[in-house]
C-alpha cells in the first residue's frame, strides 16, 4: 500500500518525508522533487521566510542509481532558517535556557491551531503547536507528491493546477485549458490564466499588505489522462471522491473542496448537472464512450470516468495577520493582541502546488491498489491488460443492413 509520512517543525534543522510502497525501477532524480519545491516557493504576496529557503530533497534511501529499489523513499529538505533559531529550537534542554525560552508565544492567534493545541497537549508556549502545524510542513508533503507525480507520468497522467479566484477577483477561465497547463500558469507572479484578473489581484494584494491583513482564494487542479475505473463504489473509505477531499482538506487553511460542479450541482436540475454518455470508438481509457460534458469532474459513484478530474480547492486568508487580532494572553489571563510574526499576505497560488501533491499521492494510491506491482514493469504489464479489455468494451454492433 502507498502511504506517506513527515516530520519536522517549521524552525526545525530539517524536514522529512517518508514515502512507501513505490514500485522497484521508477527512474527518479532529485530534480524531479526539486522542481516542485521550487513551484510552491512562487507566487505574489510571498513573505520573507521564502527569501530565506530554497528548498532542495536530498534522497537519504530508497534510490539508488537514479532507479527506486521497492524500499521507503525518505529525503530531508534543509531549513536554511534554522541557524537563526537553533537556541530556541534546540531538541536539547540546556542549563542555560530561560523559563520559558524566548520567543515564547502565549498570545494565541485567532484561527490558527495555537489555542487548541495548548489546550489539547498542555503546553504553556503555543510554538509547541504552531511549529508543526505551520504550513511549512507541506514542503514534505510535495516531495512526496512530487515522486507521486513522477510515477503517474509513466502512464500518460498530468496533474496541474491554476487559481481561478483571490481576494475577491474571480480569473477567467479559458476553453479549452492551454495544453501544458502548468508552463502557462506559472508564467503568472499568481499561477492564473487570466493576464487582467491577475493585474487586479496584484494591486488588491498590495493594498491589503498596507493594512496588515491577509487574503485567500481558490485553485483549480486538472489531472488528465486517468483510465476509468479507479476508486470503488463498494465502501464508503474505497470512494475516490471522499479520499480527495480528506487529503485536500489537510492543507493547512483549505476550508472547501468541490469537485465537479461542487455546490453548483445543488442548485440546479438534474438535467443541468448530470452527463450524457454517447458512444467513442478508440476512445480505450474511458471504455470506448465520452460524456458529452464534464459537470461530475471526472467522478461518478466514487469511481473514475477517464474523463478530466477537476477539483476546486478554496483556502481561506492566513491566520497571522500584521494588525493582529483580539485574543487572551495564556500567561496572564488577560485580554490580549495575538502575536505577529512574519506571514504572507496569500499563499493560494503555493496552496494550489501543495494540492497537486496531495491529489498525485491519492491518484498514484488508487494506482496501485488497482493495478499492484512490486516492480514497474509488472505494473505496465498490469495496466496493459486492463486497457486491453476496455478496448473491447462497447464495440459498435454491426449495421444490420451490411
Amino acid at each position: 500500500m502507498l502511504r506517506f509520512t513527515t516530520a519536522g517543525e517549521s524552525h526545525g534543522q530539517a524536514l522529512v518525508a517518508i514515502l512507501e510502497g513505490i514500485p522497484a525501477g521508477l527512474r527518479l532524480a532529485a530534480a524531479d522533487v526539486d522542481r516542485d519545491l521550487v513551484r510552491r516557493q512562487q507566487g505574489y504576496g510571498r513573505g520573507r521566510r521564502m527569501q530565506i529557503e530554497h528548498d532542495a530533497a536530498q534522497f537519504l534511501s530508497g534510490v539508488r542509481a537514479g532507479e527506486t529499489l521497492g524500499s521507503p523513499i525518505a529525503m530531508l529538505i534543509a531549513n536554511r532558517d534554522w541557524k537563526n533559531w537553533q537556541e530556541i529550537m534546540d531538541p536539547a534542554a540546556l542549563e542555560s535556557d530561560p523559563a520559558p525560552r524566548r520567543r515564547a508565544v502565549t498570545r494565541p492567534r485567532p484561527g490558527h491551531a495555537d489555542l487548541s493545541g495548548m489546550l489539547k497537549y498542555d503546553r504553556r508556549d503555543a510554538r509547541d503547536i504552531l511549529e508543526r502545524a505551520s504550513a511549512r510542513e507541506t514542503t514534505a508533503r510535495v516531495a512526496a507528491g512530487a515522486i507521486c507525480r513522477r510515477f503517474l507520468s509513466e502512464f500518460g497522467v498530468s496533474i496541474a493546477s491554476h487559481v481561478v479566484h483571490l481576494g475577491g477577483i474571480d480569473a477567467t477561465r479559458p476553453e479549452p485549458l492551454p495544453a501544458d497547463l502548468n508552463a502557462a500558469a506559472d508564467q503568472s507572479p499568481l499561477r492564473t490564466l487570466d493576464p487582467d484578473a491577475d493585474r487586479r489581484m496584484v494591486e488588491r494584494i498590495d493594498a491589503i499588505k498596507r493594512e496588515g491583513n491577509t487574503l485567500g482564494g481558490i485553485a483549480e487542479v486538472v489531472c488528465d489522462g486517468l483510465p476509468v475505473g479507479l476508486g470503488s463504489h463498494v465502501s464508503w473509505d474505497r470512494k475516490l471522491d471522499g479520499r480527495l477531499a480528506a487529503a485536500l482538506m489537510s492543507i493547512p487553511a483549505v476550508k472547501a473542496v468541490e469537485i465537479g460542479l461542487g455546490f453548483q450541482a445543488a442548485r440546479v436540475t438534474g438535467a443541468e448537472a448530470h452527463d450524457e454518455i454517447e458512444l467513442a470508438p478508440g476512445r480505450t481509457a474511458t471504455g470506448n464512450v465520452r460524456r458529452r460534458t464534464n459537470r461530475a469532474g471526472g467522478l461518478e459513484g466514487g469511481i473514475t470516468t477517464g474523463e478530466p478530474l477537476v477539483i476546486h480547492v478554496g483556502m481561506k486568508p492566513i491566520s497571522t495577520l500584521m494588525r493582529p487580532l483580539a485574543t487572551v494572553d495564556v500567561a496572564t489571563g488577560e485580554p490580549a493582541a495575538a502575536v505577529a510574526e512574519r506571514s504572507d499576505v496569500t499563499a493560494v497560488p503555493a496552496m494550489a502546488v501543495i494540492a497537486e501533491a496531495m491529489a498525485a499521492f491519492v491518484l498514484a494510491q488508487a494506482y496501485l491498489e488497482k493495478f499492484g506491482g512490486d516492480a514497474m514493469a509488472e505494473t505496465r504489464r498490469n495496466v496493459a491488460g486492463y486497457l486491453s479489455t476496455l478496448a473491447a468494451n462497447m464495440s459498435v454492433p454491426a449495421d444490420p443492413g451490411t
